[in-house]
């Protein structure tokens, strides 16, 4: 630790450094400025949207609509939807691509998600709500109109045909499928002009299409019966005509079901198809994407986001008011000697077990009610509560080191709180002044709903009081002498590598043999993803805050709040 640092954790009181926060807030905002000029480009407008649905339903949605879409000048329009668990910005990759193209373009938050109201499922899942409005926009042709949704997003759509089959002219599914539970069964005829984008790894396969792999899927018999023969689909082979709405093709991009939104190849695949089945846009070649360097922007927008907060705590935990935080930085260990190695193995290895019993007992055991609203979130919490249980069960017959002085509580939540709330300040002022958040691929960080305020009141305990465990154990494998890269690196791993490990091998698995060995549970296998982006954050702090504070209280309230609002922003809300 520098001198300065080690003197503040002492109890000596320095000057506040802000440089952190300050380079921080650079860094959010210049990846804003360009996520923001690369959704702009070529003069395309977005908006934020919010309109009625069925029954008083609030729903909210992004609106990209091209230069060249006017009163005048009407041009096709699609609506784009996101999957479960997921929220319009899901979609930019595909959204932004179609807007370059000369396509107005709905980004919809599915009933229960994102900024929509309602349970989820509800209306359709917002579906047949999000194609009127999008054809009561009088830039938009409502004769060329196209639906476009990934995994519960093509539910959504397939809802909005069939609740208006004679106001669409063409349809991509990503990683969906028609029939039950949710949807219509298709045929020959319908849904009209439909390309289906399926991935060689889809996690879901067996669900949508009723084949074990997805590389299978033009054996599937319910695909068959979708494009009107009794032989092996052939990829990318049109079947039927564009002019009857009958026109059918399968895409199969080698990605899995979350990379549909970060595959080039993918979004080339539904623009391509809208560019055969619907007139009025602006050609333009499926190589041509730019919605990566949006992706980029945002991506820098995560990180400066922990920057922020890490830089306010730094400067706070210098003020007097603090001084009950600070306490003398002892490290745990003396050196990593073979029960060091065992406990690392045991900390990295039981949240790793833990994680598909946990979330297949909440699934059954814990149905979504008005005290556990959100089915996702109560999956984590009881991952993370049953977790800190077993650790502490097995800090009693495992000998540990002696627990250090700790922080004051109050004044630990205090600093936890504000901490956080610079961070969510800065992330709301992006969205005001360039409506974007901050995210990469599966891992987003949305300002909430206030609805998700208010939910997030009934998870937030349970789960800061796991993570505060969780950076305890975090703290008994300090070593004396470990240099700060050494410190953050050992956190790193003790939290992700069990998690590295265990996804490693079923995807090893799958992209080897393709077939998902979590076959049984695959929402949890994608949820998984997660964890190791968003436990390496929670390292970094825990590390951060202990090396400023000599307590693991301050960082596992920072993490608590974070993980919760985290999850509430970004999950689907049942009740």
């Amino acid at each position: 630790m520098a001198g300065s640092d080690q003197a503040v954790a002492n109890g000596a009181t320095a000057k506040p450094r802000w440089w952190l926060s300050l380079a921080g807030l650079v860094v959010v905002l210049a990846g804003a400025f360009l996520a923001y000029s690369i959704r702009t480009s070529g003069g395309t407008t977005v908006q934020d949207i919010r309109f009625t649905g069925t029954d008083g339903t609030q729903m909210s949605a992004l609106l990209y609509v091209p230069e060249n879409a006017t009163e005048v000048t009407p041009a096709p329009g699609i609506l784009a939807v996101h999957g479960y668990i997921n929220s319009r910005e899901t979609q930019d990759g595909f959204a932004i691509e179609f807007a370059r193209r000369g396509y107005v373009v709905l980004a919809l938050d599915q009933t229960g998600h994102g900024y929509s109201g309602g349970p989820a499922f509800s209306n359709g899942f917002g579906g047949p709500d999000g194609l009127k409005y999008l054809r009561s926009l009088p830039m938009v042709d409502t004769n060329q109109i196209g639906l476009e949704g990934h995994s519960m997003g093509g539910w959504t759509v397939l809802a909005a045909a069939a609740a208006a089959p004679g106001d669409y002219s063409s349809m991509v599914l990503e990683g969906s499928s028609t029939g039950a539970p949710f949807a219509q069964d298709g045929s020959p005829g319908w849904p009209r002009n439909l390309a289906l984008v399926f991935s060689r790894y889809d996690e879901f396969s067996k669900i949508m299409w009723g084949v074990d792999r997805a590389i299978d899927l033009p054996s599937s018999t319910k695909l068959q019966s979708v494009f009107g023969t009794d032989q092996p689909i052939v990829e990318e082979q049109l079947y039927g005509v564009v002019a009857d709405g009958t026109a059918r093709k399968l895409y199969q991009p080698s990605t899995t079901h979350p990379g549909d939104h970060f595959s080039t190849v993918a979004i080339g695949n539904a623009t391509d198809w809208f560019a055969a089945t619907l007139e009025g846009g602006t050609p333009r070649p499926a190589s041509d994407q730019i919605w990566y360097w949006k992706e980029t922007g945002t991506g820098f927008g995560l990180i400066g986001f922990v920057m922020i907060m890490l830089g306010v705590f730094d400067a706070l935990v210098r003020l007097p008011f603090f001084a009950s935080v600070r306490c003398e930085v002892i490290a745990a260990n003396p050196r990593r000697d073979k029960r060091w190695w065992r406990n690392f193995a045991l900390n990295t290895g039981l949240p790793a077990v833990l994680f598909f019993p946990t979330f297949i007992a909440a699934f059954f055991l814990l149905p979504a009610s008005v005290w556990l609203p959100q089915a996702v979130t109560t999956q984590i919490m009881l991952w993370a509560v049953v977790g800190a249980c077993v650790s502490l069960l097995l800090a009693r017959f495992i000998k540990g080191p002696a627990l250090a002085p700790q922080s004051d509580w109050m004044r630990s939540i205090v600093l936890a709180l504000a901490t956080v709330a610079a961070g969510y300040f800065a992330l709301w002022l992006t969205g005001q002044v360039f409506l974007t958040d901050f995210r990469l691929w599966v891992v987003a960080v949305k300002f909430p709903s206030p609805r998700q305020w208010a939910i997030a009141v009934i998870y937030v305990v349970p789960l800061t009081l796991a993570f505060t465990v969780m950076m305890r154990t975090l703290w008994s494998a300090t070593v004396r002498g470990d240099t700060p890269a050494k410190s953050y690196a050992a956190a790193i791993l003790t939290l992700t590598t069990g998690f590295a490990v265990l996804l490693g091998i079923i995807y090893g698995i799958f992209f080897a043999t393709g077939t998902l060995v979590t076959a049984f549970d695959p929402l949890s296998t994608v949820i998984a993803l997660q964890f190791v982006p968003v436990l390496t954050a929670v390292a970094i702090i825990g590390v951060f805050t202990w090396r400023r504070t000599g307590s693991y209280r301050p960082g596992g309230i920072i993490a608590g709040i974070l993980v919760t609002m985290y999850v509430v922003a970004g999950t689907a809300t049942q009740v």
